[in-house]
């Protein structure tokens, strides 16, 4: 018997202003997505995923200390409003946020909620990237949790956070440990990576096997204006396939549904996890 799930993303524009405190900004980014949230549940969506720190801008840009303050410990309240969504839906929901650990110390984390709004753990974004226009190293630090896998009602859930999605070592490892659906929350802008959204995470889906739902925000956000956010969140299987896609520039919910049994039938084919040689990739772990 199919083993069916539906998959949904959410993407949407980042509403606020520069003018607001931070709270205010959260709150408004909140709001943005709870209709949306709704939607989706509405729509029998079993697996949600939204994107990376969903409920603010992609304040990387700056080197303002005060986006601290938009932190918040994990799980938290966050996570706990969103529990009661899950839990309304019997819908699982990965949840990116910005995560204040121990005072001064803060990550770029995904949550995961399952359908009966139990909070089954975290991910912490694992690569940080530090150049022009991208000061991540000075909000974030690198995770310390390695690459866990979840248990949901529906399916085993990883996730993989932006720039994560460069590194095909952390997909290998969450295909290694169990990851049926890989959902990868994004924040990324048109540029000299926008060619690599549709090339790597397929073949990350392809190379382990596995389901990938990967979310992108949308529009452009000031003061500082660093291009836009091109959206096109999707769904691809273990094939390379897409199954469901986005546009560029509106907010919306990417549904699609997925039969995991394709997983084991892909494999059978593609015996990429029988013929690995880790006795041989020594040095993949040297600095």
């Amino acid at each position: 018997m199919p083993r069916n799930v539906t998959v949904g993303l959410i993407q949407a524009a980042t509403p606020f202003d520069p003018s607001w405190d931070v709270h205010k900004i959260k709150q408004a980014g909140l709001d943005k997505h709870l209709p949306l949230i709704e939607q989706a549940g509405k729509a029998g969506v079993q697996i949600l995923g939204l994107q990376e720190i969903f409920n603010g801008p992609y304040f990387c840009p700056s080197q303002d200390p005060k986006w601290y303050e938009a932190a918040e410990s994990c799980p938290g309240p966050t996570t706990e409003l969103l529990a009661e969504y899950a839990k309304k839906y019997q819908m699982a929901i990965v949840v990116p946020i910005y995560e204040r650990d121990l005072p001064g110390v803060y990550y770029n984390t995904a949550a995961v909620i399952d359908a009966d709004g139990t909070y089954l753990g975290k991910y912490r974004k694992n690569h940080i990237p530090q150049t022009n226009g991208f000061w991540e190293k000075y909000f974030f630090k690198p995770g310390n949790l390695g690459y866990p896998v979840f248990q949901t009602r529906y399916g085993k859930v990883g996730v993989y956070i932006c720039y994560d999605r460069h590194f095909p070592e952390g997909a290998r490892a969450l295909g290694l440990n169990g990851a049926e659906i890989v959902f990868n929350p994004s924040a990324t802008v048109a540029g000299l990576s926008q060619y690599l959204w549709k090339l790597e995470q397929p073949a990350h889906a392809v190379a382990n096997g596995f389901f990938v739902a990967a979310s992108n925000r949308v529009g452009e956000e000031a003061p500082w204006n660093i291009g836009k956010f091109y959206g096109t969140s999707y769904i691809v299987d273990p094939r390379g396939n897409f199954l469901a896609v986005g546009s560029e520039d509106k907010d919306e919910l990417v549904i699609a549904k997925i039969d995991l049994d394709l997983i084991e039938e892909v494999r059978k084919t593609w015996q990429f996890y029988r013929d690995r040689r880790p006795e041989t990739y020594e040095t993949l772990t040297k600095l």
